[in-house]
């Protein structure tokens, strides 16, 4: 193993999103701007929930907290990325790599657990209005939001760290826009055929458990709709569950495609194209399908404008 040239102390070099491409500085300004809207929707919506007393509930709260996520997620790649191409720099020292990996992992996997947990949320709403307010306290809502960021932190520790710790060989570029873990695997001195199947299971395991939870969820929640006889009252259930079930579609499609399929399966460009759909464009498309699909929201954003307008 020592006679593999080992290159333990060397920095990563990241390729990029688009090596080699023509009018790659136009594509790289299109992910800023996008970067920047996440940033601006993302932040409008969580400042929003906290000023506007209306927002105050568990639905917006377990809202706000996604926001925040999404908000971390694309700023552990997109800032990377854009300095390494206006600087000409794509290295990354192994502990920024780590550091980078241990973010992603965490914050996929608390998005992964809070979205399951709102699906839970709308179900208790829904098949249970009058006791809501007693079943979702104050309490409980913190106990889901902490259970997701030490879900995902778990999660990412432990990959993290396995990954990180072993020696690697040869010259370590890696060719993503960011340390993906599965990217990083192909610079181990040893076979990693177990420790990549292993992830591969854990992956469909972690990914199934809430899938069953928000199946459930939701087929009672349908269940419970379709016995309504308020028009009015499916109506506006079934508007506030489009939301989440839009969010969910982002999320689950292109987490599904990497994790519960063979990593050989898969090109560079593939794996790429699918990570920019879910650190990226997810990211911020998000908080926009939540403010423009409801009405609270756009109520206290009007709020909010009139409110400024006034002081100036």
């Amino acid at each position: 193993m020592m006679g593999k040239n080992q290159t333990t102390g060397m920095d990563f070099i990241l390729l990029g999103l688009f090596p080699g491409m023509k009018h790659a500085d136009i594509l790289t300004t299109v992910i800023i701007v996008i970067y920047v809207a996440a940033l601006t929707g993302n932040s409008t919506l969580i400042l929003l929930i906290l000023v506007d007393s209306q927002l105050h509930t568990p639905m917006y709260f377990l809202l706000s907290q996604l926001s925040l996520i999404d908000l971390l997620l694309i700023s552990t790649t997109v800032p990377k990325m854009a300095t390494d191409f206006l600087s000409g720099k794509k290295n990354i020292s192994n502990i920024g790599c780590g550091t980078q990996m241990f973010l992603y992992r965490m914050l996929g996997g608390a998005e992964c657990i809070l979205l399951t947990l709102m699906s839970w949320d709308r179900y208790v709403a829904i098949c249970y209005p009058l006791r809501y307010r007693v079943i979702r306290n104050h309490r409980v809502c913190l106990m889901m939001v902490m259970g997701s960021w030490a879900g995902g932190a778990l999660n990412a520790l432990v990959q993290t760290a396995y990954t990180m710790h072993l020696p690697k060989c040869g010259p370590k570029e890696i060719e993503h826009f960011f340390c993906e873990i599965m990217t990083i695997l192909s610079f181990f001195c040893e076979d990693t055929y177990v420790y990549k199947l292993a992830m591969l299971v854990t992956g469909i395991v972690l990914l199934l458990i809430p899938f069953a939870i928000i199946f459930s969820s939701y087929s009672l929640i349908f269940f419970t709709v379709l016995h309504m006889n308020s028009p009015k009252g499916r109506n506006k259930a079934l508007a506030t569950c489009s939301s989440h079930l839009m969010v969910l579609g982002l999320f689950y499609g292109p987490a599904i495609f990497t994790y519960m399929t063979p990593g050989s399966s898969h090109s560079p460009s593939q794996d790429k194209t699918v990570s920019v759909f879910f650190s990226i464009i997810t990211p911020t498309l998000n908080p926009f399908i939540y403010s423009l699909r409801n009405r609270d929201v756009l109520q206290a954003l009007r709020k909010t404008l009139v409110r400024g307008l006034c002081l100036n």
